[in-house]
Parts: structure tokens; sequence; C-alpha cells
């Protein structure tokens, strides 16, 4: 059977745009299908921009900082709609380079919102194409529905696109969005208040990161409510009314929702788990054959790296010379609020959980730089070694730059590397970063059937 292009990919995003680029380089004919605009979720809407506004929110701690180092600075006033259309101005040139791209692969991009029709099938529109395979890169969106009342609070779409920041704001959520913009908005004037279901921010990451995340956002004067999530929340003229459990009310000129990211998923036919994810086998194939999906709309491990890694694996798999895959057990994550959090491998509770004994290597202390200006921000570093083999297994760190660092000691985890290599490697100093070579003696060696006899 002839078909019209040898791949279609569905959503161009940074997972789809790398599939199809990669499929094209290996002499496939491809098509990417977009019903929206050219970059997805991480160019448009979430870490390019998200991260502009980091660099902003950090102003605010270098003018404060700037005067013990000699400078004399005038008043300083973020201008939200300034930084806006500075924003608006970069993604639109990201776009253009990502469409040119594109365009310089050979891969035809098709304007419109696409629907599967069987294994080979596509309908844009009016169109129908048929292809060898399809790609699905949809992504996800914002959860509008998780409390009676949220969907007419603002998404992290509608932050990034504001043109005045509000006196005081409620943040619903606990996790990256929230913890983020939270310490953001917290630096550039705005009150900030987060509701959030659990006892600290950022479930799923280490104990050590969650505790020290939340005395961070507290130091920056948000106010923390966990275990205090609204039961609804209610529209007026003067903003919103967040109504509590106890039936308290709270009121807010504006509301960031932040309860998470659902798939877009809805109306492809394929198989999907109960929060809409597409179900995909180690090939990232879905049930329906030769439909293969990836990134956030596979909901595994929602990071456009991986979206990227997956869709060119994708690709060489099916036009290249040998399948691969992608492993997933050391990804390394950043969470950009301020102070940054750097984290790769488990965490304490999941490493013993999955049977290691451990060797806790922790440190804490001042930065040099907030040290000499008489702030009081912490750095924190923790270091897990499996006890019976001395591999490195995991390493988490939150304060400045630990994004940077942790991304180049993720190499060193994949490649093995054992406390001993850490031990022998000569420090660069000064930097926050030789800490993880210099800490010697554990803190604590918690033993796996210890944390096992504890959760009985």
């Amino acid at each position: 059977m002839t078909h019209d292009f040898d791949l279609i990919t569905l959503g161009a995003g940074s997972g789809g745009v790398a599939a199809s680029r990669r499929a094209a380089m290996l002499g496939a004919k491809v098509a990417i299908v977009e019903g929206n605009r050219v970059g997805g979720t991480c160019v448009l809407r979430g870490c390019v921009p998200k991260k502009l506004l980091m660099y902003a929110a950090q102003f605010a701690d270098a003018f404060e900082q700037a005067p013990a180092y000699g400078w004399a600075v005038a008043d300083a006033r973020f201008e939200m709609a300034r930084w806006a259309a500075a924003k608006a101005a970069e993604t639109t040139r990201l776009e253009h380079i990502y469409q040119q791209m594109l365009a310089g692969s050979g891969v035809e991009l098709i304007e419109g919102w696409a629907t599967l029709e069987g294994p080979h099938g596509v309908r844009v529109g009016e169109r129908h194409l048929t292809a060898r395979h399809v790609l699905v890169a949809t992504g996800s969106a914002p959860v509008r529905d998780s409390i009676a009342g949220i969907e007419a609070c603002a998404t992290s779409d509608d932050l990034l696109d504001l043109q005045a920041l509000p006196a005081s704001a409620a943040i619903i959520g606990g996790g990256y969005i929230a913890t983020e913009f939270a310490s953001m908005l917290a630096r550039l004037g705005v009150r900030v208040t987060m509701f959030y279901r659990d006892t600290l921010p950022l479930r799923g990451f280490d104990a050590m990161l969650r505790t020290a995340a939340a005395a961070a956002l507290v130091a920056a004067g948000v106010e923390l409510h966990p275990c205090g999530t609204p039961r609804r929340v209610q529209h007026t003229d003067q903003g919103f009314v967040l109504v509590m459990d106890d039936e308290r009310v709270r009121e807010f000129p504006w509301v960031l929702n932040a309860t998470g990211r659902r798939p877009n998923s809805q109306g492809l036919g394929l198989d999907v788990d109960a929060g809409g994810a597409v179900r995909v086998d180690a090939r990232l194939q879905t049930s329906l054959p030769g439909v293969y999906a990836v990134g956030d709309v596979t909901n595994r491990h929602n990071l456009t790296p991986v979206a990227i890694a997956e869709g060119r694996a994708v690709s060489e798999t099916l036009f290249g010379p040998e399948a691969r895959t992608v492993d997933l057990r050391r990804v390394a994550s950043a969470v950009f609020m301020l102070p940054p959090i750097g984290s790769v491998g488990p965490g304490e509770a999941e490493a013993l959980a999955a049977g290691h004994d451990l060797r806790v290597f922790e440190t804490d202390f001042r930065p040099m730089k907030s040290a000499f200006a008489g702030r009081a921000d912490r750095t924190r570093i923790k270091l897990l070694v499996d006890a019976a083999s001395d591999e490195v297994l995991a390493l988490h760190m939150i304060g400045a730059d630990a994004p940077e660092i942790v991304q180049s000691l993720a190499v060193a985890l994949n490649a093995g590397a054992t406390k001993a290599d850490f031990d022998r490697t000569i420090a660069v100093h000064p930097t926050a970063a030789e800490e993880f070579v210099l800490l010697r003696e554990p803190t604590r060696q918690p033993l796996a059937a210890e944390a096992l006899r504890t959760t009985r």
C-alpha cells in the first residue's frame, strides 16, 4: 500500500519537532500537524518564558545584595508589561527558528487539528492523509476542573501574559509550577499565599529538598497553607473567594490554578489510563499498531529533554539501522524556584524502598556570596551512596546554580561513578560544587530493612 508519508507527527512541540527532523534526516518523508503555534508548551508557555521570569525575579535579590559589594543602587521598579513584551518578542523569534528548522529538514508543516483514522490515517480538517507510522506528541494542558469553580482562575499560561501584577495572589497547588511562580512573584512584589494538599511542597522529591524549599518560600515572604486546599472557588466582582473545608473564606484579587496538567489525549481513540495518559510499551508504541506516543501525553517523565530523547528514539527505531529505547532511571530534573533545585536519582525514602542500604552524606552552609552580604540564604546538598557497592545512587541540591551543577554530575551518575571516584576528584575552590567531592563522613547510614519495619 502506498502512503502519503512515512511519518505523520501530531504536535509541533519539542518532542514532535525533534522526532520529525530526525526521521527526515534518516530519509523519511515526514509531515507534522499543529493547530496552534510551533514550539509547544516549553518554548511558548513553559520552560523558556518561565525561566525568563525567574531571571527577572533574581534581580530583586541582586539589588538587595548590591550595597554590600560597593554598589549604590537607585530605586528599582519592575514593570510586568515591559517584561511581557520582551518575552513575546523572544518566543516569536524562537517559533520562527523552529519553523525554519522544520523547513530546512524537509518536514512539511500542516496547520490544523488532527484526528486519527485508524492505524495509518490522519484527518486534518477536510484533508485525509495516510502514513506508514503516526507519532502522537500532543503534550498536556492545565487541569481546569480539579476544584469546583477553579475554571475561572488563571493558569501558568495566563500568568506569563499578564500586563500588570496583582498586589496579592493565591496559588493553589504545591508542585513545580506553584513553587516556582510563588518564589518569583514574591520577589516581584506580590504578596503570595500558597494552598496545597500535602504537608510540604514538591511531592516526589527528596524530603531534604522539600523541607528546604518550604523554608525558602517562607523566607521570601510566602504564606504557606499545607494540607489546606480550598473546597471551592467563587468568582466575584472583586476577584476570588476561596472556601476552605471548615467553611472559612479567604479573598484574593487573583488566583493561580497550579493543580496539575492533563495529557492531551482526548478524541484520539487510543488506550489511556485513568488520568488520560496514553499507554505505551518499551518502544513507545501505543495500543494501535503503527502509532507511537512520546512526551507529556504519556505522563511518564514530563520533561522537555525526555520528550526530545523519546521522539528521536522512535524515529531511529523506525527509520535508522537499529532500535533504540530511552533509559528513564536517572533523569536529572530542576525546579527553577529561587533558590533553584537540581536533582538526579531517587530520594532517600525511594532508595530505601528499593532495597538499598545507604550511606547518606549531607551538608548545609551559607554560600559565600550571601554570607558576605549578610543574608541568611542556605545551600543544602545530599549524596546517596549504596553501602554495598559504593555506587552513588543520587544527588540533590538546593542553592544557587544547582541545576547547572547537577546537570554535569548527572553524567557521572549515569556512568556508574562510585563515592571513591568523587573522593579522589580534586575540588575547584572556591565553589559550591566542590562540596560534592569534599563530603567525607556519612551523616547517617539507614538500612532498607529498618525503613521497611517503620512503614509496617
